[in-house]
């Protein structure tokens, strides 16, 4: 299992969101780059990197700093917030990032983005499914959490599946920063309508005991937020499982 430090950009800054409520943001006095090259140190092969900004408005405004980081070279980048079309498929590739995360587009397009599979590798694709249960249906929101929209995860997910896909990135957006534990329920049931997905458990985790947990569903990987800036967890304990 992969072990994947986040960091989520807003206006240049490290940030959290609660549930993704952009009124609910935490700013930490962190530079994003030196951050970056903190967990490069601490022995992370891969960051995910989140551009709040584009996410909610579709303009990719932190460009300038995932570039600045994915050229670095210290790190493998997968990066999303503010993809619709093609053209920022190849703004992200060109700013150095190694895996782009669809989300919105993912939800509300399928397959435009089914087409980019195809083109750019499964491999360069990480398909965001984030979702939230509204009585008892897996929804997913989109545009920064802030729309909803009419398709749900047990359609999405076996047909991306079926198209190719290899990296689902899903998030239980009701855990999101909120330090309360992972969905195991969530990837178990991921596991059972999508099995051939690469998925990348995110949202909620708060220890060692939650990363052992995720590993024992032998999911690709787990982003790690807030635990890591508020020292809950650090990276070291993190390998150590």
């Amino acid at each position: 299992m992969e072990i994947i430090p986040a960091i989520d950009l807003r206006a240049g800054r490290v940030v959290r969101l609660k549930q993704g409520d952009y009124a609910q943001e935490t700013r930490y006095a962190l530079d994003p780059l030196m951050l970056a090259h903190d967990y490069a140190a601490a022995s992370a092969r891969w960051l995910h990197l989140v551009d709040l900004d584009g996410a909610r408005s579709g303009e990719m405004e932190n460009l300038r700093v995932i570039a600045a980081i994915a050229t670095a070279g210290k790190l493998r980048v997968q990066a999303g917030g503010g993809v619709r079309g093609e053209d920022d498929l190849k703004r992200l590739f060109d700013a150095g990032v190694a895996r782009v995360v669809v989300g919105s587009v993912a939800v509300r397009d399928p397959g435009l983005v089914q087409g980019w599979i195809s083109k750019y590798g499964a491999d360069s694709i990480c398909i965001a499914l984030d979702t939230r249960n509204d009585v008892g249906v897996w929804t997913l929101p989109s545009a920064g959490w802030t729309q909803s929209e009419g398709a749900t995860l047990d359609e999405l997910a076996p047909r991306y599946a079926a198209a190719g896909a290899m990296h689902l990135l899903c998030t239980d957006i009701s855990r999101d920063g909120m330090l309360s534990g992972p969905n195991l329920d969530l990837y178990t049931h991921l596991a059972q309508i999508a099995p051939t997905l690469e998925v990348i458990a995110s949202g909620g985790v708060r220890d060692v005991a939650d990363v052992r947990a995720l590993r024992a569903q032998k999911l690709a990987g787990v982003v790690l937020g807030r635990s890591l800036l508020e020292g809950q967890l650090t990276l070291a304990e993190a390998f150590a499982c």
